[in-house]
């Protein structure tokens, strides 16, 4: 038997965990990448601040192209990330996997507040930035193989819709939400010049706190009943058991391949939609709609309850009606929405009107990939379930992280925005949709090994 293998788990035999340790994972689960987001999304925030800084050009967007360049590198890398700290979790455990990559992503956040720019040191401040994009993407990609499957292998079926989507897409509402929150403090206290000054840099300071944070949560966390039962087993056939292939390499394997490319296209529909409406919404609220920035941080809280509320809710519609016909109802609502959603935007000034687009826009965007999560630990058994989640999410994640550059780039002013996110929001959801035709239904898959 080798860790591609997979076999039914026996319900009896596997640890129950008590109440309080259910609910330490669950909640590990979700502050964990909630957390981790909120460093990778200050970026978002301080985009254009940013791009002039690290990235001058005589073009203002193509300052701001580079400087979601930058965002696209950390994702571009969080599949590395994924692959050695999954490989680490689907080994040795979960939660060491977790502590480590979180305090990571804090650290490496911080250290971008310190950094000088090109006005200082001339492009080298460029480089600079980039290596540090690329080191805090490795940290992201480890928090996602350990967070994304201790919380829902921890939970009972009944509730792993649920937590798919309170993770998934809860988490990065919660990381959003605090990102919009800081963001709204530091533009009280650095309003105007002064947000360029010293204001951006406060901004990445504050990643300090999930540092912090993340000790305070996982210092009782406990591995999953699930994992550990799968250690178990290892230990009782290892005296005469075959070299067990590597996470990775059986990842990659005839049998799970196909799987793994499937998984790929909903994820990559999935993030994809996520970063051309919530991730975008503060670029578009400024350049397109003029908000000023302390309304938009308002309505950006607002579009991460909104978006909190659509994972969760279609997370726990797929615990009923399963994974694949959820994708497909939602892929079938994006279709119209998104589109209609951007040019309706754009065509208004009236503050409400904007706010009501936005929170839409964020729902459906998050509701369409609640269920993904738990989709994701479903297509892999126990043995490879962290490299498998990891990778498929941080490559159909890093994938979709790319089209803002690409909008950016597409366009030769602000006028143009609305109409070109409505052109890719169109294209990747066919890829969605696609990937959710070709997968088979997966809900109740979980406990294999």
């Amino acid at each position: 038997m080798n860790a591609a293998t997979t076999m039914p788990a026996q319900e009896a035999a596997l640890p129950r965990p008590t109440t309080r340790q259910t609910a330490t994972a669950a909640m590990a689960s979700l502050f964990g990448w909630g957390l981790d987001l909120f460093d990778l999304f200050i970026l978002l925030y301080v985009a254009p601040v940013v791009g002039a800084l690290f990235f001058p050009a005589d073009k203002p967007m193509l300052s701001l192209a580079g400087a979601y360049a930058s965002f696209a590198v950390t994702l571009l890398i969080r599949p590395l990330g994924s692959a050695l700290f999954g490989s680490y979790a689907d080994r040795l455990g979960r939660r060491r996997a977790l502590m480590i990559a979180v305090m990571g992503v804090g650290l490496s956040t911080a250290a971008f507040g310190l950094l000088p720019t090109v006005g200082q040191i001339g492009w080298l401040a460029t480089a600079i930035f980039l290596a540090f994009r690329l080191i805090q993407g490795i940290f992201v990609g480890g928090v996602v193989a350990a967070s994304h499957t201790i919380g829902t292998e921890s939970v009972p079926e009944r509730w792993r819709g649920l937590m798919s989507g309170a993770v998934g897409g809860g988490g990065a509402a919660i990381g959003g939400l605090l990102a919009s929150l800081v963001f709204y403090v530091v533009s009280l206290l650095a309003p105007g010049d002064a947000f360029a000054s010293w204001g951006w840099r406060a901004m990445f300071f504050s990643g300090l706190l999930t540092s912090v944070i993340g000790l305070i949560l996982f210092r009782n966390l406990e591995e999953s009943p699930i994992f550990r039962q799968l250690q178990a087993d290892k230990a009782a056939r290892r005296a005469g058991a075959p070299v067990v292939a590597s996470p990775v390499r059986a990842l990659f394997s005839a049998e799970h391949l196909r799987a793994f490319v499937v998984a790929v296209l909903v994820s990559f529909g999935g993030g994809a939609a996520y970063y051309l409406t919530l991730g975008y919404l503060p670029t578009f609220l400024k350049l397109v709609n003029g908000v000023p920035n302390a309304n938009a941080s308002m309505m950006l809280i607002g579009a991460n309850i909104a978006a909190a509320f659509g994972a969760c809710a279609l997370g726990e519609l797929s615990q009923r009606i399963g994974r694949k016909r959820t994708f497909l109802i939602m892929g079938a609502v994006r279709l119209v929405a998104f589109p209609a959603l951007f040019l309706a935007m754009a065509g208004t000034t009236d503050l409400a009107l904007i706010t009501v687009y936005a929170l839409l826009l964020s729902f459906i965007a998050n509701a369409s990939y609640g269920p993904l999560l738990i989709f994701l630990n479903e297509k892999f058994p126990t043995a490879l379930r962290a490299t498998g989640t990891g990778l498929t999410w941080n490559v159909g994640f890093a994938l979709g992280g790319m089209l803002p550059t690409l909008v950016s780039l597409a366009v030769d002013g602000p006028s143009q925005i609305p109409m070109m996110l409505a052109i890719f929001t169109t294209a990747v959801t066919l890829v969605y949709l696609a990937g959710a035709l070709l997968t088979p239904e997966t809900r109740g898959n979980l406990d294999r090994f």
